[in-house]
């Protein structure tokens, strides 16, 4: 059985409740979903205020836990009028030097909007690729010359360093980590669930039938789609299609191209193509079982495919 992996949400004075709670989200539904994650919450103290004024309880310190290796930290945004605050000045010192042990033991280290700025002050950015919040990077520009800092970036992984650009771009974020971790089909499950469309950053330009042709709202067609890629290797009729979502042939040809922009026939080719890219990797598999596993009626039309689609 895979590792479980701890997902750490670390909640500073002032947090940001949607830096916070769109990752946890994300982390929460692909848990619920099967996904081997287990949610922890800790802070400098067992009570914090949000920036809002909302009052979190029964926090842990964030040194009694117990992480290992390929364990995730998120750090999310807070009021950025208190980066120059010396209340807490202590405590963050002893955050920067566990934050440093973490990243030496191998755990991954995440940040959402200005979380970014407690990564640099821990010293763990320079020489990185990095992001953070648009209003914010001139001051990050500054205060850490020695970070490589990306503009118009949703989010930037370097090492097991992450940084998003803040608000939804931590969902964007979590959505990616869970890609890595999973599949592509598991992580469009889970944005399904969230009702949000994955945007991968621009580094992360990686396309996706799983996830792409996915962004409407149409309960009839999502449906056709998901029981389409569970069923690609049986060849099936458009009537049988139209029998899933309790449709006439005609309006759901109509319908399916309505939403996702393209024909029934091109989005079966689409996931066929996806498949046998991934069975090709398999030791020892046959170009026949690869066939067979994606619908293909033979060899023969499967190596056509594989000229025209290039892999």
């Amino acid at each position: 059985m895979a590792q479980q992996r701890q997902v750490v949400f670390f909640v500073p004075p002032g947090v940001h409740m949607l830096d916070l709670s769109g990752p946890i989200q994300t982390f929460f539904e692909a848990a619920r979903l099967g996904g081997n994650y287990r949610l922890c919450y800790c802070a400098f103290k067992p009570e914090i205020d949000d920036s809002s004024g909302l009052h979190f309880a029964r926090l842990d310190h964030y040194a009694k836990l117990e992480l290992q290796a390929g364990d995730y930290i998120f750090i999310p945004g807070y009021n950025k009028q208190l980066l120059g605050d010396t209340t807490y000045r202590q405590e963050w010192e002893g955050f920067y030097a566990w934050l440093r042990s973490c990243h030496d033991n191998g755990i991954n280290i995440c940040s959402v909007c200005i979380g970014s700025f407690v990564l640099g002050r821990a010293g763990l950015l320079e020489g990185r690729q990095c992001t953070t919040h648009w209003s914010m990077l001139k001051q990050f520009k500054k205060e850490f010359r020695q970070a490589q800092v990306l503009d118009d970036q949703l989010f930037v992984k370097d090492g097991i360093i992450y940084t998003s650009a803040g608000i939804s771009a931590g969902i964007d974020l979590a959505l990616f980590i869970l890609e890595e971790n999973n599949d592509a089909l598991f992580v469009h499950k889970v944005a399904r669930e969230l009702v949000v469309y994955f945007r991968r950053s621009g580094q992360h330009t990686q396309e996706s039938v799983y996830l792409n042709y996915r962004n409407h709202l149409h309960q009839g067609i999502h449906r056709l789609q998901d029981w389409l890629i569970e069923n690609l290797s049986v060849k099936s009729t458009i009537e049988q299609m139209a029998d899933v979502v309790n449709m006439s042939s005609r309006n759901l040809t109509r319908t399916f191209r309505q939403q996702t922009g393209i024909s029934i026939h091109e989005y079966v080719t689409l996931l066929r193509v996806e498949r046998a890219r991934t069975l090709q990797n398999t030791p020892g598999i046959t170009m026949e079982a690869i066939a067979a596993q994606c619908g293909f009626e033979n060899v023969r039309q499967l190596q056509r495919i594989r000229k025209v689609h290039a892999f």
